[in-house]
C-alpha cells in the first residue's frame, strides 16, 4: 500500500497490509517495476480519490500494460480522469484497459463490501470471466484456460462471452430482499 500522505499510509490504519509505504504512488510505482517486483499479472488499484495522485500513477500503470488497472471515483472523476489521460498521449485503446469506476455493481454502501466488489471485479478480470451471475449463464462453471479465451475483454471493459446470457442482455434477477429491506445475513 503506497500513499503519499503519511497521515494514511500507517501500519496502524493498515494492519493487515503487506508493506505500508509513503511515497508518491506514481514514483514507487516506478520503482517497483524498475526492480522487478511487478509483472503483467499485477493488480493495479487506485483509491486515492485525487487527480494529482490517481493521474500519474494510471498514467505509469496504463503505459507498463498490467492484467488489471483500477481507479476509484465517480463517474464524472472517470470522465475528467480520461480527459486527462488522452491529454498524455493515451489513447482510446489504451484507455479501454482501464477500470473506472472501479469494482462491479454490487450496491457496495460498506468498505468491506466495495473491498469485494473491486476483488471480484479483479478476479474476473484475471480469470477472463464474464462475472455474469451463474444462474443465467449456461458455461461450464469451472472453465479451463483454453475456454477462458473466447471471455476476452472487449473494448470498454465488458467482456464477450458465448453463454446464453449476453452482455447487455436485460436480466430478470429475483429480489434478494424482501420489500422491508431485511438484512441477508444475521
Amino acid at each position: 500500500m503506497c500513499d503519499a500522505r503519511a497521515v494514511f499510509a500507517t501500519p496502524e490504519r493498515l494492519p493487515s497490509a503487506h508493506d505500508v509505504v509513503v511515497d508518491q504512488p506514481a514514483r514507487y510505482l516506478q520503482k517497483e517495476i524498475a526492480l522487478g517486483r511487478l509483472g503483467p499479472d499485477a493488480a493495479i488499484c487506485v483509491l486515492t480519490h485525487d487527480a494529482k495522485f490517481d493521474v500519474p500513477v494510471l498514467d505509469v500503470a496504463l503505459r507498463e500494460g498490467f492484467a488489471y488497472i483500477g481507479a476509484m471515483g465517480s463517474r464524472r472523476t472517470a470522465n475528467d480522469r480520461r480527459g486527462r489521460l488522452l491529454a498524455l498521449g493515451h489513447t482510446e485503446r489504451s484507455l479501454s484497459r482501464l477500470r473506472s469506476p472501479i469494482g462491479l455493481d454490487l450496491s457496495a454502501s460498506t468498505p468491506e463490501e466495495t473491498a469485494i466488489s473491486i476483488m471480484a471485479e479483479v478476479i474476473a478480470a484475471r480469470h477472463q470471466a464474464s462475472a455474469l451471475p451463474l444462474a443465467f449463464t449456461s458455461d461450464p462453471i469451472h472453465k479451463g484456460l483454453g475456454e477462458r479465451a473466447a471471455l476476452a475483454p472487449r473494448p470498454g471493459g465488458q467482456p464477450s462471452s458465448s453463454s446464453t446470457c449476453s452482455v447487455g442482455q436485460e436480466l430478470q434477477l429475483p429480489p434478494l430482499r424482501n420489500n422491508q429491506n431485511e438484512n441477508i445475513l444475521t
